[in-house]
């Protein structure tokens, strides 16, 4: 039979499966194969191949690879535990980034303290290398082999599938589990794993079901690549954005307003740096500026589709007997805006930009510092345009998305997100507005991912995840093109040919987020912001209270020149006041004695450097006005 490879075809024998053709194309492909799609579907290796099928061999390079083998290692905890608990019941184990948890019902509660033995039981698994097989069942007699079992957990899962689906299992030696699949061919593929914590977690996520016990793994293809992960771990916690932000005085977490952070003086000296960052760039780019109301009626998220899409997220109140919600999202006030003036062909593009405050119903338990919070300031942006503008628009953002994130020091990669399930408008105004996306991004030579059915319910979507300065990605820019909302909201201008036409419209944001990008941020540059961010950029050390009036005079002249300065006018030691300015990560510390206030210079210490240098006021305040003009980052 003929099978079709990306590259080229491959003859086999009838009945071949997947792992055969693996071998058939090289022995190197062979040993380095976990799983394989054919016709597009991801399976096992052991699944057999019929006339004209597609197939592609799936190695540990591959995510789906790695997410084969991180389920794998899923099966092989709960083979463990049940060798050792064999009174448990099991719920579910999938795959998570880096890792893989397992739902567990214990008899007898466990602890961290009993991850050893649970992981030495995993290692005689692995080192075993038992065969995975698959096998399927009627619906009948899988309710039958669960209930031998005793995985009641199992059985309910079984009588909500529907009425046509298969129902797989998967055997290892004597352990037999519920599973769609696939899995690695046997349990000598796994290389390095680790149980990392333990946690509550309530069955299908209702807190009225039983709480169950929630043990977490990482697995990776390698040993070096686990190790590097812990390292990462720990440099992060040393980054941790909310104990910066309370140790350099940026912002406060209050039980008077959870999830709703109060910023403090330097907090806001660094918020108001990047709006004007964000400003001037846009000022440039074309764009006009707006604010838009934070309460508006309910009759307009109603228009919008939010109240029916995202009303749980919302805080809604009554103005005057009237339904109103506070807004989660800034695009229905732009629609309002675009609708205030007749508009014509010959205004497009019209870019409209705004930092509007938002806010959003997170649950408690989701919130964490200025990553997850209730209300954040979002720097939107409605684009207006014409049919045939659409992609030139979409590429003028990428670019300006690309000059912002390379300014901070972000590498970044890209994903498309295709329509959901819940989605807005017809099926033709969806495939056209996903394949502008695409044009954008191709002509761009940008490569991405797709994410199928991750879109926003009006329309597809580009996001960008940057990558910050110890590997970790973190969604933030998005490029959303909608159909739908200039529809909704009877949106028009006047054509060329006279007529009334529906404009086209993108909404864009590339911080997504200002406090979250400043949580961001803090943990980028563990709190060690480049000069033109900091929100001191100097401090001022007199070693004595005789030079006090110097140090003073030295920060009026340097403060009269737009430099951030602070004098510590405390009766310390010089060593004490230089620790503690260091603790406070400030770019530059200047030293004044007696030799400074009589020569006119200061002692400059640059963070990070270890030789010092004697400058002249002004020679300090050029070095230290260029590095800001610049933005240098490092």
């Amino acid at each position: 039979m003929n099978i079709l490879l990306k590259a080229g075809s491959l003859d086999l024998e009838n009945g071949a499966n997947c792992a055969k053709a693996a071998q058939a194309i090289s022995e190197g492909l062979a040993r380095s194969a976990v799983a394989a799609k054919i016709n597009g579907v991801l399976c096992d290796l052991s699944t057999e191949l019929h006339e004209g099928d597609k197939l592609e061999i799936i190695t540990l390079k591959d995510k789906e690879g790695m997410e084969v083998y991180r389920h794998t290692c899923a099966h092989v905890l709960a083979q463990a535990i049940k060798n050792i608990y064999p009174t448990c019941n099991l719920a579910i184990g999938p795959v998570i980034d880096n890792g893989f948890y397992y739902d567990i019902d214990f008899n007898t509660p466990i602890s961290q303290e009993d991850f050893k033995k649970i992981e030495v039981e995993m290692q005689k698994i692995i080192k075993s290398k038992i065969p995975v097989e698959r096998f399927e069942l009627p619906r009948a007699e899988a309710i039958k082999l669960m209930q031998k079992y005793g995985e009641k957990y199992k059985v309910e899962l079984i009588n909500d599938l529907p009425e046509d689906a298969t129902i797989s299992f998967y055997k290892q030696g004597t352990f037999t589990d519920l599973c769609r699949g696939p899995h690695l061919p046997n349990t000598g593929k796994i290389k390095a794993f680790k149980l990392v914590s333990i946690a509550g977690a309530y069955w299908r996520g209702n807190e009225k079901n039983k709480m169950l016990t929630r043990i977490y793994g990482v697995a990776f293809a390698k040993k070096d690549e686990m190790d590097a992960y812990f390292e990462m771990l720990e440099e992060a916690k040393k980054r941790d954005h909310i104990r910066l932000g309370k140790e350099l005085k940026l912002f406060a977490l209050l039980n008077e307003g959870k999830g709703f952070p109060f910023f403090l003086p330097n907090g806001m000296v660094l918020k108001n740096t990047l709006v004007d960052f964000w400003r001037d760039l846009h000022r440039k780019e074309g764009y006009v500026e707006i604010q838009t109301p934070i309460i508006l009626t309910r009759n307009l998220w109603e228009n919008s589709g939010h109240w029916d899409h995202y009303k749980d997220n919302m805080y809604t109140t009554k103005i005057d007997g009237e339904d109103c919600a506070v807004k989660p999202m800034n695009c229905p006030g732009g629609m309002l805006v675009y609708k205030l003036a007749p508009r014509s062909y010959k205004d497009f593009p019209l870019r409209m930009s705004e930092m509007g405050l938002v806010h959003r119903h997170e649950k408690s338990g989701q919130l964490h510092g200025l990553f997850r919070v209730r209300c954040f300031t979002q720097d939107d942006a409605h684009i207006f345009m014409l049919p045939e503008q659409i992609t030139d628009e979409i590429k003028r953002v990428v670019r300006l998305t690309d000059a912002i994130y390379k300014q901070f020091g972000f590498k970044y990669k890209v994903e498309l997100s295709t329509r959901p399930e819940n989605s807005m408008g017809s099926l033709e105004d969806w495939e056209q507005a996903t394949s502008a996306l695409q044009a954008a991004l191709d002509e761009l030579g940008l490569e991405y991912e797709i994410n199928e059915g991750d879109g926003a319910f009006y329309g597809p979507k580009i996001d960008f995840h940057l990558q910050d300065s110890i590997g970790r990605t973190w969604q933030c820019g998005t490029i959303q093109l909608d159909f739908q909302m200039p529809q909704r909201f009877d949106l028009e201008y006047v054509g060329e040919d006279g007529q009334k036409h529906r404009p086209i419209m993108i909404h864009r944001a590339i911080f997504g987020s200002i406090e979250r990008f400043i949580g961001i941020l803090i943990e980028h540059f563990a709190g060690k912001f480049p000069v033109w961010l900091s929100p001191v950029q100097v401090k001022i050390l007199p070693i004595t209270d005789r030079t006090l009036d110097y140090a003073e005079g030295v920060a009026s002249k340097l403060a009269a020149e737009g430099i951030r300065c602070e004098v510590d006018k405390r009766s310390e030691k010089i060593g004490y006041k230089i620790r503690e300015a260091k603790l406070e990560k400030v770019p530059y510390i200047l030293v004044v004695g007696d030799k400074e206030a009589e020569d006119g210079t200061v002692n400059v210490n640059k963070r990070g450097v270890e030789e010092k240098e004697t400058l002249s006021i002004s020679d300090f305040v050029a070095k230290v006005k260029e590095e800001d003009a610049k933005k240098i980052i490092f």
